[in-house]
Formats: structure tokens, C-alpha cells, sequence
């Protein structure tokens, strides 16, 4: 369970990135978080792994405190916390699989993750997960040769790889053409319904976050707006996420002026 109890944040220059959030998500919940670009969506899913710290009020993740770890227990609770982003993140140069088998490195001793060293069994895990998202066949091309569909497929396999409880996605489909990013987001859906692993997308593709997520958190301005079914997020709740600047098919218009 995630819980933020009256969580605020501010960053040094004075810009309030969070107001008075009051959330709980259970264990299992497919969220996509949706709102105008500076709204607060990547800082609201960051301060869930401590890649930003809350200034104010209390976050929770199965009870513990984020803000009152560090160290090594802040790395231990990071490792059950998946993260993809809109970039992959992946080492372009290298084959499918080492950049699978590098989720294994935080835990590997010092020699063996300074020589690369992977054991029978790390191997099998990352063929396992490249599986689970339908690119074992790529396991030993460099990622660079990979679309960007499949390169995120790579970053979701490696984050799977940890056998974390939680997956964070800051706008893990920004970058991909509509096909593309609806056959990532079923990879998304899929692995929720069927490892019980919570999801949590920071997305600005409107139609995607109300065909896939359960549940949507709507946020403007740092403020929770709507925290509710996808289902009932009808055209005045868009409006009221979006300054009115959503259509019916869920394109976000560019503001003028």
C-alpha cells in the first residue's frame, strides 16, 4: 500500500510541485495519473521511490516511512520499486540481455559486477522476462537495433527482472506511435492483472489512461482534482483536470497565446 497523508512539495525556488495530497493506493492498482504538462505527475510518482523528497506531510509505502530511510535501506526499499522512463534508459551498445541483467548488478559482489559476471540463473530470469514481454527473440541484438517499442519492452523486462512490487512509469509511451503504444500499454496492463504488481503511469495520452487504468488521479496545479474510476471520468471531469482544454477524443489542446 502507498499512502500520501497531506503531502506537499516545494522546491528550492519557491515552486509548489505538491499541495495537500491525500492518497492511498492498494497493492495490485493499475493508476494512470493524468494533467497538464507541469502539473506535478512526475513529482507525484517520485516521491514514491525518494527520487524526490516530499517537504511536507508523510509518505508511506507497506508502512515505512520514505522519508526516514537512507542508505542501504533506502536502497533495499528502491529495489522493490520498479522505474521505466520515456528515454528507456538502456546502454544502446550493448546486447538485449546484458541490459536485462544489469537489474541484477545492485545486489552482485564487487567482482562479479565489475566483470560482468552473471550466474546460470540470473541468465534464465533475464530470458524469462524478455519473455514475458514477447522479445526473447531479440535477447542477444544490440538494443540499438530495436525500435523504440521494442527498446521499452527491454526497460520493462530488466525492471522485471528486480521482481518488484511496484512499477512506476514516468510517460513510458510518450515517445511511441499510437500502435506501438498501445501494444506497450497492454504489456503494462497485463503484467498487473497477472503478477499483482501495482502500476502507476504518469501519462498525457488522455485515451490510454482511461482504456487501460482502473483507476485515474487527475492533478492540476499540484492539487488532486479527481481520484476515481477511469469509467467516471466524464467530459466535465476532463475539463476541470485540463483548464477545459480536452476534446472528446481525448487530445489535449496546446494553449494560445
Amino acid at each position: 500500500m502507498i499512502k500520501f497523508e497531506d503531502v506537499g512539495k516545494k522546491y528550492p525556488n519557491g515552486f509548489e510541485g505538491l499541495k495537500h495530497v491525500n492518497l492511498t493506493i492498494e497493492q495490485g492498482e493499475f493508476v494512470a495519473i493524468i494533467g497538464l504538462s507541469g502539473a506535478g505527475k512526475s513529482t507525484l510518482i517520485r516521491t514514491i521511490n525518494r527520487m524526490h523528497d516530499v517537504t511536507s506531510g508523510k509518505l508511506t509505502v507497506d508502512g515505512v516511512d520514505v522519508m526516514s530511510l537512507s542508505g542501504k535501506q533506502l536502497r533495499r526499499f528502491r529495489r522493490k520499486i520498479g522505474m521505466i522512463f520515456q528515454s528507456f534508459n538502456l546502454i544502446t551498445r550493448t546486447t538485449v540481455i546484458k541490459n536485462v541483467l544489469t537489474a541484477f548488478v545492485p545486489d552482485m559482489p564487487w567482482f562479479r559486477s565489475t566483470f560482468g559476471i552473471y550466474t546460470k540463473e540470473e541468465k534464465l530470469k533475464a530470458l524469462e522476462c524478455l519473455d514475458k514481454v514477447g522479445i526473447l527473440d531479440k535477447a542477444f541484438v544490440r538494443a540499438d537495433q530495436l525500435s523504440g517499442g521494442q527498446q521499452q519492452r527491454v526497460a520493462l523486462a530488466r525492471t522485471l527482472a528486480q521482481n518488484p512490487q511496484i512499477i512506476l512509469a514516468d510517460e513510458p509511451v510518450a515517445a511511441l506511435d499510437p500502435v506501438t503504444a498501445k501494444q506497450v500499454m497492454d504489456d503494462f496492463k497485463r503484467i498487473n492483472e497477472d503478477m499483482n504488481i501495482s502500476v502507476l503511469i504518469n501519462i498525457h495520452h488522455v485515451d490510454l489512461a482511461l482504456n487501460y487504468a482502473t483507476r485515474v488521479i487527475g492533478i492540476r496545479e499540484g492539487e488532486i482534482v479527481y481520484d476515481g474510476p477511469a469509467s467516471e471520468a466524464t467530459q466535465e471531469v476532463l475539463d476541470r483536470i485540463y483548464n477545459g482544454r480536452v476534446d472528446k477524443e481525448g487530445n489535449v489542446q496546446k494553449e494560445v497565446g
